[in-house]
């Protein structure tokens, strides 16, 4: 039989049997397990440990400025009492009897030394109700008068003292604020609310005051001394600034290193891990600030 030859370009099918290769597959080790779970727990502990550490800083960073506002707003209200205490009044009322053509400008001024007590309400005399304090209160004092306002009418007082008050129709013609320590908590109080201190700041450990005295009678140049309250209770009208001391602590416990502490307001060390329980192991910060009286020495 002829054999048969295939055209040229053609391909040539072929019936030779087609064999399928198993492929053998492979898993890993127990070692090499072992060894990827190990890798794997190493790289989250140091992401939780990481994870730890920052949101400590961020707590540590959070308190540290809660207590820079603190202690801001504290001293910024004490500060704002102590300039003003032993303020007089500047009387420009016309004499009586003057005329209208008498020009305000052109009519005699002068200080009101005293301002006496009507009935409940509070007097004012500068010598004994300017300042009074001790170690660890505050009381100050200045005159409350009315003057025209744009916004009404009639005649309202603009001054007010450590919490805002009194109202427009007390009588009282002294301003007063009281600052105290009670427990871990700095309260203010005033005119009304004297016998109500409220809260002012929290978390406090410390409240201490200094004052600077200044002599000038008998000597050729005036002498200046820090002095306790004692000291200065012989003649207030002496004391020319007061120095306040804040000492604040944290709100949460946190890790301190090792020897931690502060120097307090007296000046001596403080270790944090021999505080008190509330105040143990928690962040201290100590805040002072020196205030001169403005009206104090012109009487």
């Amino acid at each position: 039989m002829p054999r048969h030859i295939p055209p040229a370009g053609a391909f040539a099918l072929t019936s030779a049997p087609c064999r399928l290769t198993e492929s053998r597959q492979q898993g890993f080790s127990l070692v090499e397990l072992m060894v990827g779970m190990a890798l794997g727990l190493l790289v989250i502990a140091a992401a939780s440990m990481a994870m730890l550490a920052s949101r400590s800083l961020s707590l540590t960073v959070s308190d540290a400025s809660h207590l820079q506002q603190q202690a801001s707003y504290a001293l910024r209200i004490i500060g704002l009492q102590l300039r003003q205490a032993g303020g007089l009044y500047l009387n420009l009322n016309l004499p009586a009897g003057a005329g209208a053509s008498v020009s305000a400008a052109l009519a005699p001024a002068a200080f009101e030394t005293t301002a006496p007590a009507s009935g409940s309400a509070r007097g004012y005399a500068p010598q004994t109700d300017a300042l009074r304090g001790s170690h660890n209160s505050l009381v100050t004092g200045y005159r409350r008068y009315k003057e025209p306002v744009f916004a009404q009418p009639g005649l309202a007082a603009q001054a007010r003292n450590c919490l805002g008050g009194p109202v427009d129709a007390s009588a009282d013609q002294r301003l007063e604020s009281y600052f105290r320590l009670r427990g871990h908590v700095l309260r203010c109080g005033g005119n009304d609310t004297a016998a109500s201190p409220q809260p002012l700041v929290d978390n406090v450990a410390a409240f201490e005051l200094r004052y600077l005295r200044m002599q000038a009678a008998g000597m050729a140049q005036p002498q200046l001394q820090y002095v306790n309250a004692q000291q200065a209770g012989r003649d207030w009208s002496e004391v020319v600034a007061v120095e306040v001391c804040l000492v604040l602590f944290g709100s949460r416990p946190t890790s301190l290193p090792a020897g931690s502490g502060y120097t307090g307001c007296d000046g001596e060390w403080v270790a944090v891990a021999d505080l008190p329980g509330p105040r143990k192991q928690r962040m201290h910060r100590v805040f002072r600030n020196l205030f001169q009286l403005r009206s104090q020495g012109s009487l």
